[in-house]
């Protein structure tokens, strides 16, 4: 006699996995990319040992980021049931319960810990301020205006400084600050599209704290503190070799891309960094030139 159940209980996992999955939000992983950011400045991604280090921190980062996902989903429940889009997400929408969430969660952030302890004391401290911080902006921190700015590029500065304590590396403190600098420029100019954009207040409250000239002057303060940082990185090579020297020179098209991400939030768009970079031809080919300046000059002097 055939088991009808089965295919009814398949099906249920198969439910279950992808709900924990879409709770992931896998289309997000590729931020823990910051942590290769320090070894890949230090010339140092050709050691297979400072390549696996890298890794496991990424894997550890990206584990602690699916933690957060999992308690603001069980947070934002409420208002994502009344969210044209947010509504589908598995919590609001009931193909996962708060508990089951919660529990994911938890199970992801411990087995995330335990990876970046694996890699010493010192990323062990950074993946732990990286989660208590997140989950205050979680609690209620994103609601502060220019607190929530501060702990979201935070966030990208604690994956760059972890990357470079896994592998062991020293880091730069000019290659900080254009971290810093940089991730703030990101994440002001996100905040400017989502201001520009109508509607998008009442899916992020914080936004009424904010005016359109205020994002106006951080955006260009962290422009000029992304495009000095990196000057000032760039420019101690000179003199060193004909290698080196071009990191110096790609110092223009670095500036070049930051000037037209810029005007590109001026219009409006930049709700998604991620996906403007590949969408603008002048980006692409500005990001592409300094990604082989800064390769030649890294790992071929």
């Amino acid at each position: 006699m055939t088991d009808l159940r089965t295919p009814s209980i398949s099906t249920a996992r198969v439910s279950l996995m992808r709900a924990l999955l879409q709770l992931s939000r896998p289309q997000q992983w590729h931020k823990a990319a910051m942590v290769f950011a320090a070894p890949a400045a230090a010339g140092a991604l050709t050691s297979p040992s400072v390549v696996l280090q890298a890794t496991l921190a990424a894997i550890g980062f990206t584990l602690l980021a699916v933690a957060i996902y999992a308690f603001n989903d069980i947070r934002d429940a409420p208002d994502d049931r009344t969210h044209p889009r947010k509504r589908l997400r598995p919590v609001a929408s009931g193909a996962i319960s708060p508990a089951l969430a919660g529990t994911f969660g938890v199970c992801s952030a411990l087995v995330g810990l335990a990876i970046t302890s694996s890699l010493g004391w010192t990323t062990f401290g950074i993946a732990l301020a990286y989660l208590v911080a997140q989950v205050l902006y979680v609690l209620g921190l994103k609601h502060v205006a220019v607190v929530d700015l501060i702990i979201v590029a935070l966030g990208f500065v604690l994956r760059a400084a972890a990357g470079g304590t896994a592998a062991g590396l020293p880091e730069s403190h000019w290659f900080l600050l254009v971290s810093l600098f940089g991730a703030m420029f990101l994440v002001t100019g996100k905040r400017k599209a989502e201001f520009i954009a109508a509607g998008n207040a009442v899916s992020r409250p914080v936004l009424a704290a904010y005016s359109a000239s205020w994002l106006d002057q951080v955006m260009t303060v962290s422009l000029l503190g992304t495009a000095l940082s990196y000057g000032m990185w760039a420019f101690q090579y000179i003199h060193y070799d004909a290698y080196r020297e071009l990191l110096a020179v790609s110092f223009l098209p670095f500036f070049t891309g930051l000037l037209r991400y810029a005007l590109l939030v001026s219009t409006g768009r930049g709700e998604e960094p991620e996906h403007e970079i590949f969408r603008d031809r002048v980006l692409i080919l500005a990001g592409a030139t300094w990604a082989a300046l800064l390769t030649i000059g890294l790992y071929f002097a």
